[in-house]
This record gives C-alpha cells, structure tokens and sequence, in this order.
C-alpha cells in the first residue's frame, strides 16, 4: 500500500475527471479497505461523521449521506454519494469487522481518507487494496 504515493491530477485537456499518475491515466482510483477488530461499529452517528472526515481529507463534495442500521446485529451499511464517486461501508460488529470501498475520480486523493479511518475505527488489522479503474493507456 502506497500511503505516500503521488496526488492524482485531473487531466487537463478532457473535463471527465480521468486522472493522470506515473504516466498513466485512468478514470479512477478505488481502495477496498478491510478493518478487523475495529470499534464503533454500531454508531451510526459516528459513522457518518467518520465518511464525513474522510471526504473532507479527500477533497472530495459530499452529494447524499445515507446509512442504514440492521436491527438484528446493530451492522450499518451506507455510503456517502460524492460528485467523485462514493464511500461505502458495511459492517459486521459481531466480527470487529468492517468493510470500505474509497473510489474517486479527479483531483481527490482517496488515500488521504487512511489516516481518518484508522484513526476512527482503531482497526487492530487495516488491509488496503488499491484498484486503478478504467485504464486507458
């Protein structure tokens, strides 16, 4: 996982938001995130401020919020609807687990949302997988 790895930045002569790094360009750069033994998991006010943070970081414009809080385990699944993409969460409070998808497209950086749900959930385990989506050369 590359936390330090270059900022993406909107191409210059297209206005669909592809991105250019390291030479090549893409439509967008989507992390799926694992956290195991992560707390809060059941705060669905704490969730969404924690998307929230994470957008913010990101430089991203939230659209829509909308989570949604499972009675029978306490989970929460939601995303956060951005004119970049989204951020989406599932999670399993029975297992200490939660599952994140970061995808965003243009001047936002998607890895800049790490440090907030690391912070937030204090994840005992954080796997990052990173995902360049629609490559074109």
């Amino acid at each position: 996982m590359a936390r330090n790895a270059p900022r993406a930045v909107a191409t210059a002569s297209l206005t669909d938001y592809f991105v250019q790094e390291n030479g090549v360009t893409f439509a967008g750069c989507h992390l799926l995130v694992d956290l195991w033994d992560a707390r809060h998991l059941t705060d669905i006010a704490y969730i969404e401020h924690t998307l929230r943070r994470a957008a913010e970081a990101a430089a991203a414009t939230i659209l829509n919020m909308e989570l949604h809080q499972f009675s029978n385990s306490g989970g929460v699944s939601g995303v956060a609807l951005l004119a970049e993409s989204h951020i989406s969460i599932h999670t399993w409070p029975e297992r200490d687990f939660a599952a994140i998808d970061i995808f965003m497209c243009g001047a936002c950086n998607p890895r800049n949302c790490l440090p907030i749900l690391e912070t937030s959930f204090r994840p005992g385990t954080m796997t990052v997988n990173e995902n360049r989506r629609g490559v074109v050369d």
